[in-house]
């Protein structure tokens, strides 16, 4: 098992950055591929970005392609999602994921998810 704790949301005006955190605890990280999904109100839970084991797969929603940037460092057990350029459409709650899988864009085959930060964009 792992656990997952997200830092970093926040209010930010859009134009703006943030960059969002998720250390884990427990099982070994690097066997984990990673992902953040997010979800709006009233909206379904949808793919951000995700990252494999090794940090060297790290396939992105094409409405963040160019502003986002997944991240991990296996030794800090974290992973990190630098957000730029940031929209009103980007609010959301963002969710990190953990499996044990290959990184993949489906939500239902990630087993561990951590509480999710709130991430408001104003205009």
């Amino acid at each position: 098992q792992v656990q997952l704790v997200e830092s970093g949301g926040g209010l930010v005006q859009a134009g703006g950055s943030l960059r969002l955190s998720c250390t884990a605890s427990g099982d070994t990280f690097s066997n984990y591929a990673m992902g953040w999904f997010r979800q709006a109100p009233g909206k379904e839970r949808e793919f951000v970005a995700v990252i494999g084991q090794s940090g060297d797969d790290t396939p992105y929603a094409d409405s963040v392609k160019g502003r986002f940037t997944i991240s991990r460092d296996n030794a800090k057990k974290t992973m990190y999602l630098q957000m730029n350029k940031l929209k009103t459409e980007n609010t959301a709650v963002y969710y990190c994921a953990a499996t044990l899988l290959l990184a993949t864009a489906l939500p239902i085959r990630y087993k561990y998810w951590g509480q999710g930060p709130q991430v408001t964009v104003s205009s």
